[in-house]
């Protein structure tokens, strides 16, 4: 939703606006969580893996296993007669390196965690933080913006890309826009934060943050507890700010594409590895199962892909993967699990998927079916239902009105059959022994 081609009305993202106008927006993509704090990590695991999240978990410290049989996604595609690239975050237990044939500058995770962009700002009291001060690091680190060395490298390959005779694959992993959200002082400009409309669904706090695996987490750290207006206002003054910087870097990257005259032979996929909070629930980061907060953007666009257009069918925006295999002619290895998306997009054909999967460590479980959806935190055994379709804010829970029973009942059940079939071996009966 942070994309002005969502109907965010504050954001500006002109680059990534365009890309929506020449090929297909799909509107529900998910990822399917995680069984750490560090969603990011598993996110990109499954995605260069092909692998559901409990079945990457098992591979996830023989990821050089992985790359020795050639099962990551730039492997398949070098076997294919791709040259591979690939800069910024890896975030995979691999050298980048040795998974690519070219790599530019890669980076963490995370930028470096500066203690100062946590707790604020704090009520009559100036803030510690700039955004824009290079003494922070973080994005800053080496004196120029990551997003800005990640774009002039790309730029750079695709310059060298006409004098290929191979081609080519480019993973181009910007890190924004993770914290510590910084970018220049013109972008901060552009948002005033006074003018920075506060979230329908904002909360001061969550009543259930301490029970779902939220104690002391790092991300819901970055705000003062309980959370205030004025707070939520500047965290998301500055999450628009390194938004609307990352879109210049993609204009700049799509507009390097053009000048290598590759642009009408090339297929792009943008997406991200998760949502982001920022002050809707009460919560500040990625770790809960809100749309919010599992929802990634998802733009394709290529040959043959119909300009403008959108979709509701749902996936994982790690679907990617086996698409781009069966776009360079490879057959889908066995062990992957996600889906390829062509007959979606070439309008032929309709999801796998008949609901969507979610999970955070053993603290919580969703599943979005028919436009409702049921969350469950087993370790409190709460359960939560949202009618998506007349409250897509998740604002209004209706699992306690007994005329839900059975849609209840319905989803628990496609949730079991999911964990049969992902392998998530968290026991949900116990807790709950009365909706079946």
């Amino acid at each position: 939703e942070a994309i002005g081609a969502m109907g965010n009305q504050e954001v500006k993202t002109p680059n990534l606006e365009r890309l929506a106008s020449r090929g297909l927006v799909f509107t529900h993509a998910y990822n399917m969580g995680s069984w750490q704090g560090a969603v990011c990590m598993p996110s990109r695991g499954m995605l260069n893996t092909g692998r559901y999240l409990w079945d990457f978990q098992k591979v996830d410290d023989q990821m050089p296993n992985e790359r020795k049989a050639g099962r990551l996604w730039s492997e398949y595609l070098r076997a294919a007669g791709y040259h591979t690239y690939m800069s910024g975050k890896w975030h995979v237990r691999l050298e980048a390196e040795t998974a690519f044939e070219r790599t530019g500058t890669v980076r963490a995770g995370m930028p470096k965690d500066t203690p100062t962009a946590y707790n604020r700002p704090l009520a009559n009291s100036p803030d510690p933080w700039s955004a824009t001060d290079p003494k922070f690091g973080g994005f800053w680190e080496g004196g120029k913006h990551w997003s800005e060395v990640l774009a002039d490298e790309a730029r750079a390959y695709l310059a060298e890309s006409s004098q290929q005779t191979k081609p080519f694959f480019m993973y181009v992993a910007f890190n924004a826009p993770h914290d510590p959200r910084q970018a220049p002082q013109a972008y901060l400009d552009k948002y005033p934060t006074e003018k920075i409309a506060i979230p329908e669904n904002y909360l001061t706090d969550y009543p259930f943050k301490n029970d779902i695996g939220l104690k002391n987490l790092r991300d819901e750290n970055l705000a003062p507890f309980p959370r205030t207006e004025h707070a939520i206002q500047v965290h998301r003054r500055e999450y628009y700010a390194i938004i609307t910087h990352l879109d210049d870097q993609i204009g700049r990257v799509l507009e390097a594409l053009d000048k290598s005259g590759q642009a009408d032979n090339t297929w792009i996929f943008f997406s991200a590895d998760h949502g982001l909070a920022v002050g809707q629930h009460g919560l500040l980061g990625k770790q809960n199962l809100f749309d919010h907060s599992i929802r990634p953007p998802f733009i394709v666009a290529g040959p043959g892909v119909p300009a403008g257009t959108r979709t509701s069918e749902p996936i994982y925006y790690q679907d990617v993967m086996p698409t781009t295999l069966e776009l360079a002619g490879v057959k889908k290895p066995a062990h992957v699990s996600f889906q390829n998306l062509l007959p979606i997009i070439r309008g032929e054909g309709k999801s796998k998927y008949p609901s969507i999967y979610n999970a955070y460590i053993d603290f919580q479980r969703s599943v979005t079916q028919d436009g409702w959806k049921l969350i469950l935190y087993p370790q409190i055994k709460k359960t939560l239902l949202f009618d998506l379709t007349s409250d897509p804010r998740e604002m209004r829970d209706l699992s306690i009105d007994p005329a839900q029973a059975n849609r209840i009942r319905s989803l628990f059940t496609e949730l079991l059959r999911w964990q049969k079939e992902t392998g998530d071996v968290l026991n949900l009966t116990t807790p709950y022994p009365d909706i079946l």
